[in-house]
């Protein structure tokens, strides 16, 4: 297919990757991403789509023929490919691992919190007998406690009553000294 190089825009990539090169026409690439002419001049950056000139048995007249500039595959893509998968694999297996780890951590950890609260409640009950203990001991003990207030309530009337009778007596005293005097 031969095609001016005003037209090279339009031409069909599929039909000329699928047409041998013609002899004499030659693309190396450099590994800078680079075409290289028959000349050895570099001549830019790759395209999909480049054009060069026959030698001298051109029946054309100076017309270009468009070829597909072919990057040849990288041997190392597949291994690099497969690398990043491994290690891709790698990776998510230790963030999977790293987060059964955390799960675990977090069931032992609520598991001796559980324990604790356990303990907790065992001392909780404990306490709540001791102090219904204490509450009956109190009410066994309140009739002896009603009596020691009702004693205390004598003893201060009887104090009362000898306070009185002292102060009776002195009275008594002083007339019984001044019936004396006279």
């Amino acid at each position: 297919m031969a095609v001016s190089e005003a037209d090279a825009g339009d031409v069909d990539v599929a039909a000329i990757a699928a047409r041998p090169s013609e002899p004499g026409a030659r693309m190396d690439t450099e590994p800078l991403g680079h075409a290289v002419d028959s000349d050895g001049l570099e001549s830019g950056p790759k395209s999909l789509v480049s054009t060069s000139k026959k030698p001298g048995n051109n029946n054309d007249g100076g017309v270009e023929t468009a070829e597909e500039a072919t990057e040849p595959a990288d041997p190392d893509i597949n291994e690099l490919c497969k690398d990043m998968f491994y290690k891709m694999a790698i990776f998510l297996q230790g963030e999977l691992t790293a987060t059964c780890e955390d799960y675990k951590l977090l069931e032992n950890m609520n598991k001796l919190t559980s324990l604790k609260y356990m303990e907790m409640k065992d001392i909780s009950i404990n306490i709540s007998r001791n102090l219904q203990d204490l509450n009956q001991k109190y009410a066994s003990l309140q009739p002896y406690l009603d009596q020691i207030n009702q004693i205390e309530e004598q003893v201060t009337a009887l104090e009362q009553a000898a306070y009185k009778l002292d102060a009776y007596s002195k009275k008594l005293e002083a007339k019984f000294k001044k019936l004396e005097k006279r």
